[in-house]
């Protein structure tokens, strides 16, 4: 799960860490009193949305004086104007595809004087299981043209858990980001503090982009990414009330309330299958044949006939969707399930693009003979490959 960048801020500050006083605008009159709230003699406006490269976005409704996500203003009245303008508007970023999202919150906040930028963040070292640290003295917009071309500019070391965190990792990531005097000090608590706040709230991942000495000298977050995990949230319902649904697709909030795993891709084929990796592997066999994904779906071992038919429904809302593979190889999942959950969709929604179903395991028969005296146009399929094959031929006509 992801939050707001003011969210993610308001947690940092509460864990110690130095940010910048601001306030969130969900609503246009709010605006001019947010802003006037807060001391100049520059304020920042900031749209809030689940993507970053917000600064080098655009809006689709072209507007003078919205040309990004990130605008600066040098009085109340003006940042009250921007952020006027950018509420409600389309933000296009390279995260977002050429979609973008609707602008639904403003973050404004008090302005700061930078003579640095640098990168930060914490991360889940998937290869050792660890919590890893990645600092860069090049922060900034441009950071991953940075990890591109010059990646000897970027330090990572990860934390071993039996000895823990310790001032030396701080001082480690301070002299890799050049920072002198009583910035070293600053840094090793922030570490501290930061290192905290990703494990006491598991998360996954902890951006600040840019990490910036002020021309006072002092270290600031300016700006923070935060993502928990999912599984873990049921320990944090204070983390849980910051979930904002309209940052999400609509497709994988319904399927998150039936228990499916669900994820949504730009393909035209939609896929129902039982376990990650054999989803994973029908979303690869399905590239191999010429066509592509139009999501993960994974209903899992024990899924019944209502979560089958909520998966099936998911799959045809998506416009994108021009044929449908259900692979299905029945462990513990019965095959005659997702026959019946199949049937109980089509009969509710209808089948309006092609249908391949590749069942093999438990209740095989059963389920074959459910689809086939069903009157359903389904084309059967007896293996992955000849069902990858045969719903990227219908598909492509």
């Amino acid at each position: 799960m992801h939050i707001h960048e003011y969210q993610a801020k308001q947690l940092l500050k509460s864990c110690g860490c130095p940010v910048s006083n601001g306030r969130a605008v969900l609503k246009a009159d709010e605006a001019l009193g947010a802003a006037s709230a807060l001391d100049g003699p520059l304020w920042v406006v900031k749209a809030q949305i689940h993507a970053g490269g917000r600064g080098k976005g655009h809006f689709k409704e072209a507007e003078a004086g919205t040309a990004g996500g990130v605008r600066i203003a040098r009085s109340a009245e003006e940042a009250a104007a921007l952020a006027k303008q950018m509420l409600g508007r389309t933000l296009v970023t390279r995260q977002t595809g050429p979609a973008g999202k609707e602008v639904n919150r403003i973050y404004i906040e008090e302005g700061s004087d930078i003579a640095r930028e640098m990168y930060l963040a914490l991360l889940i070292d998937r290869k050792t299981s660890r919590v890893s640290f990645v600092c860069s003295t090049e922060g900034g917009m441009d950071i991953e043209e940075v990890a591109a071309s010059t990646p000897e500019k970027i330090l990572t070391f990860t934390v071993d858990p039996a000895t823990g965190l310790s001032d030396f990792h701080g001082r480690r990531i301070a002299f890799a980001l050049g920072l002198t005097g009583a910035q070293i000090k600053q840094c090793v608590a922030l570490i501290r503090n930061l290192y905290a706040a990703f494990i006491g709230k598991d998360m996954e991942m902890l951006e600040i982009n840019p990490l910036v000495v002020t021309t006072a000298g002092d270290l600031r977050v300016l700006d923070a990414k935060v993502g928990f995990d999912n599984n873990a949230l049921y320990r944090h319902p204070d983390v849980q009330a910051l979930r904002d649904e309209t940052e999400e697709d609509p497709k994988e909030l319904e399927a998150s309330k039936f228990e499916l795993n669900y994820i949504a891709l730009d393909g035209e084929i939609g896929c129902m299958v039982n376990g990650a990796g054999l989803a994973m592997a029908t979303m690869d066999i399905i590239k191999l044949y010429g066509s592509s994904p139009a999501n993960f779906l994974d209903v899992g071992g024990s899924a019944d006939k209502e979560q089958v038919t909520e998966a099936f429904k998911i799959i045809t809302s998506d416009p994108n969707v021009k044929g449908i593979l259900v692979n299905i190889f029945g462990g513990i999942m019965r095959c005659d399930v997702i026959a019946e959950g199949i049937l109980a969709a089509v009969t509710e929604v209808g089948l309006k693009v092609p249908l391949v179903v590749r069942l093999e395991g438990t209740n095989v028969e059963l389920g074959k003979s459910i689809i086939r005296n069903s009157g359903l146009n389904v084309i059967p399929a007896d293996n992955l490959a000849d069902a990858a094959q045969k719903i990227v031929n219908a598909v492509k006509g």
